[in-house]
């Protein structure tokens, strides 16, 4: 890591650390909040993201069944966060993992298992910290509990699931050294002075609206960079857990890693100008770019879903259909990939109860077998899956 780059810096300060050839240089970032100077343009961007937010709360206390649409957004989530750091599977995969049946009969090119466990690991980290918010609030004890869970029995389990690091990590492209690495984080000692800082913050109370603490918060997480691996998804993940915690939203709705990913080029250079010059305007004013579009993303995806929800049910009860059925295909919003089987677990019933519900949907034109097995059938809600894949690359 070059000094000369952070030596003007406002939000840190380089360190050299060890002695002689063995000697490299790491960034130490100051604690939270920086002076943010009053800014009109700023003050209009956060009135704008702040309206668009509170229209998708507005639809989240107004969804009259919300629960049955969130796993989409949450797996839509774990999909894109862990696509950024490399992992290439699409949502499909997720949903067909999550019901044994990788790879989906007939495709020939399915993603290894072990990255779409990585994603199902993100599904589990994010639901375990949402059902935690409610007896622990956002703290190093909690991230240390999600990442825990993030990294249990995939490829970084070899970086300490669940404990923070005790060895210097950096950034950089593939193969780099720690000596060639454009930005190396604290070492460790002080890395525990800035993790206790982010703990108070998170805490404290200060005059910078939520939406603006949220964006210095998840610069300060990556600038910490206090795991081996996993960093990048913890990160992204508080901010969706600050969100429902803080009460911006009453349900788990917004998720930035989209954003992020559709702009990771400028994501990732403008926390490296923070880190550099001290510029926590144009940051700020990225980040609340993304909630802005994510939240009428997020609004659109809702209602779309609704809609298809509504149109199914419509159709079934002028078909005077079973209320199992109608069960069944609220059951499809969560899980838009089923087998019998499964169709079994989720209605508790028979076999041959479950197989005729899957049969009349199929006849419905709501569900469609993926390949043509005979036995071990699998099937797909193929309305649902395009709407919860849409606008992910």
């Amino acid at each position: 890591m070059n000094p000369d780059c952070f030596r003007n810096s406002s939000s840190g300060r380089p360190v050299k650390v060890g002695k002689g050839k063995t000697a490299y240089w790491a960034f130490v970032p100051h604690p939270l909040p920086p002076t943010v100077a009053p800014d009109w343009t700023l003050t209009c961007t956060i009135s704008k993201t702040d309206r668009a937010l509170s229209q998708l709360a507005g639809v989240g206390r107004t969804m009259p069944n919300p629960h049955l649409l969130i796993g989409s957004f949450v797996r839509r989530e774990a999909v894109l966060s862990s696509r950024i750091e490399g992992t290439q599977i699409d949502i499909t995969d997720l949903y067909a993992y999550q019901v044994g049946q990788l790879p989906l009969p007939g495709i020939v090119s399915a993603p290894p298992e072990s990255d779409v466990k990585e994603v199902h690991n993100y599904v589990r980290a994010l639901e375990y910290g949402l059902q935690r918010l409610e007896t622990l609030p956002v703290s190093l004890r909690l991230i240390r509990e999600l990442h825990e869970r993030l990294m249990e029995g995939v490829r970084g389990e070899y970086a300490t699931p669940g404990e923070f690091r005790r060895s210097q990590n950096w950034i950089g492209p593939a193969n780099c050294t720690l000596n060639k690495a454009p930005f190396v984080p604290p070492p460790v000692p002080q890395m525990h002075e800035a993790l206790d800082a982010f703990e108070k913050y998170l805490h404290s109370n200060d005059t910078y609206p939520p939406l603006v603490r949220l964006a210095l918060i998840h610069y300060q997480f990556e600038a910490i960079h206090p795991f081996i691996d996993g960093n990048g998804r913890i990160g992204r993940l508080l901010t969706s857990l600050l969100l429902v915690e803080w009460e911006l939203l009453p349900l788990p709705l917004l998720y930035l890693s989209a954003f992020f990913y559709r702009h990771r080029q400028e994501y990732y250079d403008l926390l490296t100008t923070v880190s550099e010059r001290g510029d926590w305007e144009a940051w700020i004013s990225f980040f609340l770019q993304g909630v802005a579009e994510q939240a009428q993303d997020a609004i659109t995806q809702a209602q779309r879903l609704q809609d298809l929800q509504m149109n199914w049910r419509e159709r079934l009860t002028e078909a005077r259909a079973s209320a199992l059925l109608l069960q069944l295909v609220d059951h499809l919003f969560d899980t838009p990939v089923i087998t019998i089987p499964e169709a079994q677990r989720l209605l508790d019933v028979t076999y041959r109860s479950a197989k005729l519900n899957i049969e009349k949907l199929v006849d419905a034109g709501i569900l469609n077998q993926v390949g043509d097995a005979d036995y071990g059938k699998t099937f797909v809600a193929s309305g649902i899956l395009e709407i919860v894949s849409s606008n992910v690359d």
